[in-house]
């Protein structure tokens, strides 16, 4: 969906001397429409003198940045398996400051930075996992201007932006009046669900806002979440010889037919609603009826309501094909168990929220051409679903092939990644002495 209400104009005339931080361009938007005083309140944080000398510093410091990204890339990270990586992460936190950063029962990464005791809490997190299992070779390969190594963009990047935007706040000594929850947080990929920022949200409840830095290519505003249930359908019965027990009704038929109508169903365009059966399994041998079967099912939807339709279609589908098949023959004793494995709730956060309008602010500040407000399946879900302001945004930098193991990332230009956090932390926790909070404190 695009929106076009409003423009906004940011001269960036004031540049540090010296800096090649910003672009020195008329930068212009309109998919986000600017309050007056969300403007005002965002270009006193982007003025402040100890603001630019934090965001000159991140200019300078992105080699050293870039090669820590390089260094937590080599630390493997498979789904369930984030304990190395989150140990090595906790004492980078410590190093930078954050003396009191621990790892929660979940195994995230947390660090509370405190502001001056009268404004909201952010969220600001990047995910440790990675979709790649265990033993793959995460060595970083560099040929030409790219490196390549799985798991380097996504995202290694996000938790090597963190880290520098904790950096600059601790070495300019900047006191916010809201407090930041710093997080790697696990289980963002795959069968993780999510686990790691559930988590979040169960322990700190009072979190007024949240942004994830997810992946590179920081061209888009993330302010959607895809949602998506995943099931795995099990089919059992009493199974048989092929020959000796001809007749009795098997769980592969069951799984197949069932497998054939999902197949059939009719979902919309719009809101985007999509299905697959990612995975089979059964049986015993070729000359078994099959005792059990199962398929992993994916179905996803930018919209509650469709996906939770969608569902109900699809158990209808296999309880219907159940039927078919024990009638299909003389002993029919198939059922079917419908196994939770994914939820991912459907969420959304609206284009005039001061969060959206803050990011799509900082993106000009840094002189970032803002493309699009995307919808997609991120760390975002969670806070969203629960009506808690969030975004997620990139790291900086360019990439490819993210979730291959060609994934590859190139440098060019990635500091914007942690001047554009930067910048959208302090206008939503507000700078001591400089400006105000623009995220609101949520009522209990």
């Amino acid at each position: 969906m695009t929106f076009r209400s409003g423009t906004v104009l940011v001269l960036l005339s004031v540049l540090l001397p010296g800096s090649a931080c910003f672009a020195q361009e008329t930068i212009r938007q309109q998919l986000v429409p600017i309050d007056t005083a969300v403007r005002n309140s965002f270009q006193a944080v982007a003025a402040s003198p100890s603001v630019r000398r934090a965001l000159m510093e991140i200019d300078q410091r992105e080699p050293e940045t870039i090669q820590e990204q390089l260094r937590i890339t080599e630390i493997p990270a498979p789904p369930f398996m984030e304990s190395e990586r989150a140990r090595y992460y906790l004492e980078r936190l410590r190093e930078r400051g954050l003396d009191d950063a621990y790892i929660d029962t979940e195994g995230n990464v947390v660090a509370i930075r405190r502001g001056s005791g009268n404004g909201p809490t952010l969220l600001l997190a990047a995910h440790l996992d990675t979709v790649f299992p265990d033993g793959t070779d995460t060595a970083v390969q560099q040929r030409d201007d790219r490196y390549y190594a799985p798991g380097i963009g996504d995202d290694t990047r996000g938790l090597a932006a963190l880290l520098s935007v904790v950096q600059a706040l601790e070495d300019n000594g900047i006191q916010t009046v809201g407090d930041i929850i710093f997080s790697g947080n696990v289980g963002e990929e795959g069968r993780g669900d999510l686990r790691g920022v559930k988590a979040l949200f169960r322990d700190f409840p009072g979190v007024d806002g949240f942004v994830s830095i997810d992946g590179v290519r920081l061209r888009r505003i993330t302010t959607g979440g895809t949602g998506s249930r995943r099931f795995e359908f099990r089919f059992s019965g009493p199974g048989g010889h092929s020959f000796g027990a001809f007749g009795m009704a098997s769980a592969i038929h069951a799984m197949g037919r069932a497998i054939a109508r999902i197949a059939d169903l009719q979902v919309p365009e719009y809101p985007r609603t999509t299905f697959t059966v990612g995975t089979v399994d059964g049986g015993t041998s070729v000359n078994s009826i099959a005792a059990d079967a199962v398929f992993a099912l994916d179905m996803r939807s930018n919209d509650r309501e469709q996906l939770a339709a969608l569902e109900e279609r699809a158990k209808t589908a296999a309880l219907t094909a159940v039927a078919e098949e024990n009638a299909r023959w003389n002993e029919g004793e198939i059922s079917v168990d419908f196994h939770l494995i994914g939820d991912r709730p459907v969420g959304r956060t609206p284009a005039d929220s001061p969060i959206v309008q803050a990011a799509a602010l900082a993106f000009d500040e840094v002189g970032i051409e803002l493309e699009e407000l995307g919808i997609s399946s991120t760390d975002s879900n969670v806070p969203m679903s629960l009506g808690i302001p969030a975004v997620t945004i990139a790291g900086g930098g360019e990439g490819g092939g993210a979730h291959s193991p060609d994934e590859w990332f190139a440098p060019g230009n990635s500091k914007e990644g942690p001047q554009t956090a930067l910048l959208l932390t302090l206008a939503l926790v507000g700078v001591e002495g400089v400006s105000q909070p623009l995220l609101s404190e949520r009522t209990p």
